[in-house]
């Protein structure tokens, strides 16, 4: 379920749970209401803990509609008896991610279309091109050569999506693609900043709860793979007189500003909002970067069209000056 919708739902449960409604009751009139797309799923829900089972077991009854962000941190709440609060607080993070994901997506419409009219450009060279004159150099001419450029064309997006498909399941498992993906430059940077910033925001929420430091590792941990700590091996480190900046320092997963702010949270009683704080700052970069990327790609399709347009330039100014010399051997 899109981050957007799932906050909205997330949202009204709180409401209701905060008035006293249970939260069985709240569910069922969620599931009354939802649309025909999210209607099994939130019934699943619903059906779940009438029939007595606990809040996580509910959620992972509808399969993959909840993120692991979002399961995990109702799982937490109701072992913390704090599902209002915690139901709020993720929808107003919820909300956040689902106006970055839009703003990411607005950010690729430009280079989408700029690679649309560089196979547009191709397309109407290859059908006004002759069998005398190949302008474009692929050896296709007229109709008959468009349709299979453009045939070539759909099967390499075809290609393109499954193996983005096959990447982005190496990529939850934290396989190969993901270290790789981290070592491009832009790209990689962006990537490590949105990993920090829902870090941060699960952190935020976790002790802004009340959750203890077992459980907001853990939580952390779900939510961002790259920076998972082990809970218990944490807790001992921690008991051992550590504070949670300096156990978090020991790991070298965090950046120094993170650490620090942390520290300084702990000092203050204010880690939720420093984290909370960090993790609008890590929004911020990671927008920025994935913005980066995207005009890049954007810089790289008109590349290729000029490059094209040079190559045609060059040939039909080579056919022409192969004429001339023909014409002057004439005489």
């Amino acid at each position: 379920m899109p981050d957007g919708d799932v906050s909205e739902l997330l949202n009204r449960i709180s409401i209701a749970t905060s008035a006293g409604i249970d939260m069985r009751k709240a569910w069922a009139n969620e599931a009354i209401h939802a649309t025909n797309r999210w209607r099994p799923a939130i019934s699943a829900v619903s059906h779940s803990l009438a029939r007595g089972r606990t809040l996580r077991e509910s959620i992972l009854a509808a399969g993959g509609t909840f993120s692991p962000t979002v399961q995990g941190m109702l799982a937490a709440a109701e072992k913390a008896g704090c599902e209002p609060d915690v139901c709020r607080e993720l929808a107003i993070q919820l909300r956040r991610a689902s106006l970055l994901a839009q703003s990411l997506r607005r950010s690729l419409i430009k280079p989408a279309m700029q690679a649309l009219v560089a196979i547009g450009a191709i397309a109407v060279l290859i059908l006004f091109a002759g069998k005398s004159f190949d302008m474009v150099g692929l050896g296709l001419f007229g109709f008959e050569g468009v349709c299979i450029f453009l045939s070539s064309v759909i099967a390499l997006v075809l290609v393109g999506y499954f193996l983005f498909l096959c990447a982005m399941a190496n990529w939850r498992r934290q396989g190969a693609m993901h270290h790789f993906v981290k070592k491009v430059p832009v790209l990689g940077k962006a990537i490590e900043d949105m990993e920090l910033s829902a870090w941060c925001r699960a952190g935020s929420l976790a002790t802004g709860v009340g959750l203890d430091i077992r459980r907001m590792i853990e939580l952390t941990s779900t939510v961002s793979p790259s920076l998972a700590i082990d809970p218990f091996h944490a807790l001992n480190r921690l008991q051992t007189g550590l504070t949670l900046s300096e156990m978090l320092r020991e790991t070298g997963l965090f950046p120094r500003a993170v650490i620090e702010a942390v520290g300084v949270g702990e000092l203050t009683g204010g880690t939720a909002e420093a984290l909370d704080r960090m993790a609008n700052k890590y929004d911020d970069s990671a927008a920025r970067g994935f913005t980066m990327a995207a005009n890049g790609v954007g810089t790289a399709s008109w590349v290729v069209v000029a490059l094209v347009v040079a190559a045609i330039i060059f040939q039909v100014f080579s056919k022409y000056v192969g004429i001339l010399q023909d014409v002057i051997k004439g005489f």
